[in-house]
């Protein structure tokens, strides 16, 4: 999901996004008008394939692309896909623009970089990307805006080791399409799920870990349990485990809590943050009631990585009854009452859904803290969507507090209400704060 995903980043050694008509030759004949019906489905093709989440630059015009993801070996521009004829894909033909969405093969032959989630993308089907064609072709409208020239580094600034990864690891979507038709599903939700999870929601873009040489280690849920097991962080964010861990995965949601918070971005359990937001906000939102169903289902069907044994969350009252009594004797507990209080409660419980439960979070009691320490420093936006019109904001406390301050404070939520996770280190604040200074951006390191 960012693809979240902020969709995609992938590469060897950090590599974020490009559907490239840079340097694009001209030519090609005009099509004929797509019906309107049409033109509607591909439109929904794209909110589900969640294109905006990296096309669009907050404010700007929609596919205008221009969004920077910053890595260590440099920077990448999210590029025009708007049908403009020479900022964007106007001179694409139908059979080019499906070669780049499942092939991750430029116009001009260059490889993209698998930013661009085109191992997912391979899965899609034809009738979908005949649509999602039609759709970028004549529902959007072109923007003369110029292609940012990607700032990478040598020799990552070249082309040609793409296409090595291309071929050592990106699937052969003739190969996956026929594997994917072949699957046998006993419930069709569950089979829409899988399509829509594996394919154009691209979910395990962000959700999965990647090897050394940045593959995902698993594509689908054929491959292993590996799949949809959390990933490394993505723009400075950590994408918890979608599988059914009961402690950091959706082992306690109910497909309804999976559902509202597809909808809404919130629900009793938690709430979007990071590139979640823009997944929903560009795409998960604007599906249908069926189509989010089965997203939960299909979820729902993936059993947790660890043993069946390992024990769930429960509540634990100490940490309340202590702060109730005004005790403040445990690490952080004065500053969790004094900045985090007011809404998460003493007890961690929250009010859902306007400020998140922080008893019981899987974010909060991720094996890696970096989510909760960025919440704490910048803040963190919970955006208004169709079924939830309301926008509420958590305020950044990076001016307030310093590293020590901020290391206690997420210390005391791991440790409380029967979070039991392991305590931070001032270390690990120092180096969230640095990575969000306008010297040093967030850095995507899209593996494990």
């Amino acid at each position: 999901m960012r693809g979240v995903w902020k969709s995609g980043l992938r590469l060897m050694a950090a590599v974020l996004l490009v559907l490239s008509a840079r340097g694009a030759p001209p030519a090609r004949a005009q099509e004929a008008q797509a019906p309107a019906d049409l033109v509607t489905r591909g439109e929904y093709v794209a909110e589900a394939a969640d294109c905006g989440a990296c096309h669009t630059v907050p404010g700007g015009p929609h596919f205008a692309g221009g969004m920077a993801f910053h890595l260590p070996t440099g920077t990448l521009y999210a590029p025009n896909i708007t049908p403009d004829a020479k900022a964007g894909i106007g001179q694409y033909s139908e059979a080019e623009f499906i070669r780049a969405i499942r092939n991750g093969i430029r116009r001009d032959g260059a490889t993209l970089y698998p930013a661009m989630p085109y191992p997912s993308y391979a899965r899609m089907t034809d009738d979908d990307l005949h649509a999602l064609y039609a759709y970028f072709m004549q529902g959007v409208k072109p923007v003369a805006t110029p292609v940012v020239q990607d700032g990478m580094h040598w020799p990552l600034s070249m082309r040609w080791p793409l296409t090595v990864w291309r071929r050592l690891f990106a699937p052969d979507p003739a190969a996956t399409l026929k594997g994917a038709t072949a699957r046998n599903f006993p419930d069709p939700v569950v089979a829409r799920g899988a399509y829509l999870v594996e394919g154009p929601g691209h979910c395990g873009a962000c959700h999965t870990p990647r090897a050394v040489t940045m593959q995902e280690k698993a594509l689908t849920a054929e491959d292993g349990a590996l799949y949809l097991s959390g990933g490394a962080p993505v723009d400075g964010w950590r994408p918890v485990s979608l599988r059914g861990e009961n402690r950091t995965g959706l082992g306690r949601w109910s497909e309804q809590d999976i559902v509202r918070f597809l909808a809404t971005g919130r629900m009793p359990l938690g709430a979007a943050f990071g590139g979640m937001t823009d997944a929903i906000n560009h795409g998960t939102q604007h599906m249908t009631a069926d189509d989010q169903l089965a997203i939960a289902r299909y979820l729902k069907t993936l059993s947790p990585t660890t043993p069946a044994k390992a024990p769930g969350w429960a509540y634990d009252p100490a940490a309340t009854n202590a702060l109730r009594a005004g005790d403040m004797g445990a690490r952080g507990a004065r500053h969790y009452v004094d900045s985090c209080a007011a809404c998460h409660r003493t007890d961690g419980h929250g009010y859902p859904t306007t400020f998140p439960p922080l008893a019981g979070n899987p974010v909060v009691m991720d094996p890696t803290p970096d989510s909760l320490i960025r919440i704490v420093l910048e803040g963190n936006t919970l955006r208004a969507t169709k079924q939830a019109p309301s926008a509420f904001v958590m305020p950044g406390f990076a001016a307030r507090m310093d590293d020590a301050a901020v290391a206690d404070t997420v210390s005391f939520i791991r440790a409380a209400w029967g979070n039991d996770a392991p305590a931070v280190n001032v270390a690990d604040v120092a180096r969230i704060r640095r990575s969000l200074s306008p010297e040093h951006p967030p850095a995507s390191l899209p593996m494990n």
